[in-house]
């Protein structure tokens, strides 16, 4: 897995400050993406053990809330496994921070990924629609973009929206 960036102090890619990777790969080309250059998995930097560290560092603040996955995709074929296995360690190391993830899939493609949706507590599911950007929508581009309590969606098995949305 490539990524871009490891943001520590992000305040618009989920609720509280947080620490963001943008990882590296995404198919979906979304007209108007904010971030064009994450599109090819092969460019940035190998996540490797000193991005990790940085990471988990950045993570072990206490005024950080959580970590958000975006990029790029975190679903992209090349980041998926990775991604996974982060979301698991970050919860097992942190478990009291939130985990958040951007994809530009639904969570109708996607909610067979179960060992993930263990491991990640909000889910912001479906392309970004330049028609539909808003900029005073939570947490989301545009307004066809769901925030999604992934826990209680589990649960109720149907999707249900986070509350603070």
């Amino acid at each position: 897995m490539n990524y871009h960036n490891i943001t520590k102090d992000d305040m618009l890619n989920g609720e509280g400050l947080r620490v963001v990777l943008w990882v590296a790969g995404c198919e979906h080309h979304c007209d108007g993406c904010q971030n064009p250059v994450t599109w090819n998995p092969v460019d940035g930097l190998p996540f490797d053990t000193d991005a990790k560290y940085e990471l988990f560092e950045a993570l072990s603040k206490d005024y950080i809330s959580g970590i958000t996955f975006s990029g790029g995709d975190p679903l992209h074929q090349n980041n998926l496994a990775d991604i996974g296995k982060l979301a698991h360690e970050v919860k097992r190391k942190f478990p009291k921070k939130t985990v958040w993830l951007y994809t530009g899939y639904t969570w109708e493609q996607v909610e067979h990924l179960t060992e993930l949706w263990k491991n990640v507590d909000v889910l912001v599911d479906g392309r970004f629609n330049n028609d539909l950007c808003d900029v005073s929508y939570p947490w989301a581009g545009s307004t066809n973009q769901r925030v999604i309590d992934v826990q209680k969606t589990l649960k109720e098995r149907k999707v249900i929206l986070y509350e603070n949305h």
